[in-house]
């Protein structure tokens, strides 16, 4: 029989033991970003969260407020990481490429760094990013939400873009990102769906294969918009 999971206590009024905060904290998003990414935001309760991470409810309220909060601090803790490392990337292939840049170069700094942490990361961030797919496609509030955590970085994409093809219309530039974030975040969610589609021919975690295929298939999407547009 499995020994039950040893729950930290809190130090009175919800507030946690001197010298855990930090671990705490950990255990708490770690838990929350799995539950997230497999029930969505509906299907959570924080007592849920506090039972998978060992913890009293009353700690979650004490660092992170309400479910809500608790739910963007999941997705801030990873965005802020991964949003630095794709304006870096960005930034660093303009000034390595100057007057020679291509669709398919920024794209790539745009996306590689997610496919790296898909790669290298863990399961931690598996779960955000399938987390982070499922938000991308909820209409009541997903626009939101992605505006709030991501909307800087992919306006550098879309400046980016636009420096590196000159003749194309921003209409078409917006156009053609709102296709490539559906292809990005379903590619890095690891759904299996294209592992029964294609009988095991490919599978969803083969991350190699994505990488070697999507930056430039949406690539080519970007310029035969443009193509189109100027026909």
């Amino acid at each position: 029989m499995t020994a039950a999971k040893p729950r930290a206590r809190s130090g009175g009024r919800g507030r946690p033991s001197k010298g855990t905060g930090l671990d705490l904290k950990a255990a708490i998003l770690d838990s929350a970003e799995g539950l997230f990414s497999r029930h969505g935001f509906y299907g959570v309760t924080t007592r849920q969260v506090a039972s998978e991470a060992g913890v009293d409810t009353a700690l979650i309220h004490y660092y992170f407020g309400a479910k809500r909060e608790l739910f963007d601090a999941v997705l801030l803790r990873r965005a802020e990481i991964l949003n630095q490392e794709r304006a870096q990337a960005m930034t660093a292939y303009e000034a390595a490429h100057p007057g020679t840049m291509t669709a398919e170069g920024v794209i790539a700094a745009f996306i590689d760094p997610l496919v790296e942490r898909a790669l290298t990361g863990g399961p931690g961030w598996k779960n955000w990013f399938g987390l982070v797919a499922q938000i991308n496609t909820t209409p009541a509030w997903g626009g939101e939400v992605m505006h709030r955590f991501f909307d800087p970085v992919v306006q550098q994409l879309i400046d980016t873009l636009k420096r590196a093809l000159p003749e194309a219309d921003l209409a078409d530039l917006y156009w053609s990102y709102q296709f490539l974030t559906g292809s990005m975040t379903l590619s890095v969610a690891e759904t299996g769906r294209i592992d029964q589609l294609s009988n095991g021919l490919c599978q969803s975690s083969d991350l190699e294969a994505v990488r070697q295929r999507l930056y430039t298939y949406c690539a080519a999407g970007f310029e035969a918009v443009i193509r189109k547009a100027r026909a």
